[in-house]
């Protein structure tokens, strides 16, 4: 009796050993394990469809990690919260964006990890956070259905019923336009021919005209030498004029005074005086037009018989 309950001693702490072991050696793989990755929560504003759990996850096309868990925000349902974990050795920087992208047509999606300087800081844990958030951007796909929205409101805004009103009411007017002019053909046909005639005399008129016009500019061109000659001598005669003018008004500065304060006041009577001769002189030139011989011998002309 005493030599099984040995044995099943032994047993029993071989079994336990064993265990043990196995436990610690699952415990060193799943530590090292964890030791070799970081985890990060990335927030999207958008729908993912096509990403699940173990999804990819690259950083410039390298796969570097997968995803662990998606969730929706307790705070805001609108926003899906995925739980990656990435190499140890991933540069993440507080800048790196991370984005959806999806693999061709397959509709399957990854998440895509760029940017992050060099001289920025990596993104590691805070005491209020143990995991890192990557901050995200939009999509190829959410830009696209952005910007489908914006066209859509705008055609909705464009194609509005008081536009299209307003469309009808050109298209109208258009139409009685058209109708107008298809009513007057000759007078149309007739007014083009008239423009294109017109079109082609102001044509000429406008080549002769450069012609004329190139003309004036070589005379001009050639006369100007001559004609700035000209006018050099013309105004070095001028400044000599007027040089000589000065010396002569400087040196008869007395006279011109006296002149202007003495003969100034005779020049009236004797302008009075003339005027007097000349009445007397035109009285006697009409005198002697009249009776030359009586004004001679201080007699009347006689008077012509005049028979009745």
């Amino acid at each position: 009796m005493e030599t099984r309950a040995n044995h099943v001693l032994i047993g029993l702490f071989t079994i336990a050993v064993t265990l043990m072991a196995v436990f610690f050696a699952l415990w060193a793989a799943n530590y090292t394990s964890n030791r070799n990755w970081d985890e990060y929560d990335v927030f999207f504003k958008e729908a993912v469809t096509g990403l699940g759990t173990g999804g990819i996850v690259q950083y410039n096309g390298i796969n570097v990690g997968e995803v662990r868990k998606l969730t929706l925000d307790p705070k805001d349902p609108r926003r899906v919260i995925a739980r990656i974990r990435l190499q140890a050795d991933t540069p993440v920087k507080i800048d790196t964006k991370a984005k959806l992208a999806f693999i061709g047509l397959t509709g399957v999606a990854q998440i895509q990890l760029s940017g992050g300087l060099p001289e920025s800081p990596r993104l590691l844990p805070t005491p209020d956070r143990k995991v890192p958030i990557i901050a995200t951007q939009p999509s190829a796909l959410q830009n696209v259905a952005e910007a489908a929205n914006d066209i859509v409101e705008r055609l909705r805004t464009i194609l509005s019923d008081q536009n299209i009103e307003r469309i009808s009411g050109t298209l109208d007017d258009i139409h009685q336009i058209s109708s107008t002019v298809a009513g007057q053909k000759e007078d149309v046909a007739a007014l083009i021919k008239n423009l294109r005639e017109t079109s082609v005399q102001l044509n000429n008129t406008l080549v002769k005209a450069q012609g004329s016009l190139d003309t004036i500019d070589k005379n001009v061109v050639q006369n100007l030498p001559e004609l700035m000659a000209k006018l050099d001598r013309t105004l070095s005669s001028l400044e000599s004029a007027s040089k000589n003018a000065n010396g002569v008004i400087a040196d008869n500065r007395e006279s011109i005074a006296n002149f202007s304060q003495n003969g100034l006041g005779q020049v009236g009577p004797t302008l009075v005086e003339l005027r007097v001769l000349i009445r007397d002189l035109r009285r006697i030139t009409s005198r002697l037009d009249r009776n030359p011989s009586g004004y001679v011998t201080g007699r009347n002309r006689p008077e012509e018989f005049d028979p009745k």
